[in-house]
């Protein structure tokens, strides 16, 4: 990984699910490229080495996928 692309996960907060050979889709706290961490959901290896795609929001952002996903109804 290029040195301004690093990412550093300065708070993991969940784990969403997990996948083949340990890989796991989590939240964390990410700086990238040593700017101030956003909210991001992607997968990781297990030692944290190789990610998958992912998504990043601001607190705001991340406010507003909440009211979001607690609008949807998951019974159906």
């Amino acid at each position: 990984m290029a040195e301004d692309f690093k990412a550093e996960i300065q708070q993991s907060l969940g784990v969403i699910s997990e996948g083949k050979g340990g890989w796991k889709l989590e939240l964390n706290l990410v700086s990238w490229g040593g700017r101030p961490a956003k909210y991001d959901i992607r997968s990781w290896s297990p030692d944290h080495e190789k990610m998958g795609k992912g998504s990043t929001f601001t607190k705001d952002e991340l406010k507003s996928l909440k009211d979001v996903l607690n609008k949807l109804d998951l019974d159906n």
